[in-house]
């Protein structure tokens, strides 16, 4: 019986480590660099290939697109903040 207990204590640390909603599909950051603006808020409907947010990277514009359609669930960043690659910019769910 006491062998059980470690497992369910270890699983929530899991999902701790990299924040992201729970069923959605994250769009994570292609490169390093700095979000110039989100065209979406949460709660806002997109469609796949909609524009998400303009990240810019070594000078240049970058348009990042929903990978899917869905409602936009979560927005980790703000207008501004510097992000590394694999950082999850928006959830779409």
């Amino acid at each position: 019986p006491p062998t059980p207990a470690p497992a369910p204590a270890a699983a929530p640390a899991e999902p701790a480590a990299k924040p992201a909603v729970e069923g959605g599909t994250p769009i994570e950051a292609p490169m390093p660099g700095m979000v110039i603006r989100y065209e979406v808020k949460e709660g806002d409907s997109v469609n796949e290939g909609d524009v998400v947010l303009i990240l810019e990277a070594m000078k240049m514009e970058n348009s990042i697109a929903a990978p899917t359609s869905g409602t936009v669930l979560s927005i980790p960043f703000k207008n501004g903040d510097s992000v590394q690659k694999g950082d999850t910019l928006a959830v779409i769910g």
